[in-house]
């Protein structure tokens, strides 16, 4: 039986940075719409899914579409992502974040994703670390978007571990919440101001030296 903790990952803004991929697809589909988005819109985007993302969008640009366009529009935008993140390799992962997978891999610490992205299994092919995973939960996998804890309590599951014992990795508001409501321990990667109800914080991986994780993955 394993002694230590489980981690949990969220995949954008904490593996890799595909948000700038995100906001750029959804700009250019916003001007075609005719109408803009700003880098303070996208942030409330961030760990919230497609079709709770493009509903947002839609509302701050106060566009009314079918059902078949709402449809079309989530497929155009995502061709457009998959065609920025198309190139990415181990060289996209975050500053800090391979030292830390290393370490867990070394220690047979278990640790899996927990993401909104419905694109996650291809981008962590594609960084050529999908196969250091015990589980990926993607947005393929739930139903309920963050703040609600669904992708993370399944993570846990597919570590055989129990909420409280698990950490949680993530960037966003909604994921910060998501692993409090859920019982985990939440880390928060990136603007502490915004990340403030973490339980730790840190602005990204490069802060985060082994020692601690040595500490926190204790039972």
């Amino acid at each position: 039986m394993n002694n230590t903790k489980g981690i949990i990952f969220d995949l954008d803004g904490v593996i890799v940075d595909t948000a700038k991929f995100h906001y750029l697809a959804w700009r250019k589909m916003a001007n075609d719409l005719g109408f803009d988005i700003t880098l303070e819109q996208n942030e409330q985007l961030k760990g919230v899914s497609r079709v709770h993302s493009l509903q947002q969008i839609l509302g701050w640009g106060n566009k009314t579409v079918t059902e078949e366009e709402f449809e079309q529009l989530m497929s155009s935008k995502n061709e457009d992502y998959l065609a920025k993140i198309a190139h990415m390799d181990e060289g996209d992962l975050l500053p800090g974040v391979k030292k830390v997978l290393d370490y867990l891999t070394e220690k047979n610490i278990p640790f899996a994703l927990g993401s909104a992205s419905k694109n996650a299994r291809p981008i962590l092919k594609g960084l050529k670390i999908e196969h250091r995973f015990e589980g990926i939960v993607d947005g393929n996998d739930v139903t309920k978007a963050k703040p609600n804890p669904e992708v993370f309590l399944i993570a846990a599951e597919t570590l055989g571990m129990a909420p409280e014992d698990c950490i949680v990795m993530e960037d966003s508001v909604a994921g910060v919440e998501a692993a409090n409501l859920a019982g985990m321990i939440s880390i928060g990667i990136g603007d502490k101001e915004i990340l403030k109800e973490a339980d730790h914080n840190f602005s990204d991986f490069t802060e985060v030296d082994i020692e601690f994780i040595e500490k926190i993955v204790r039972k």
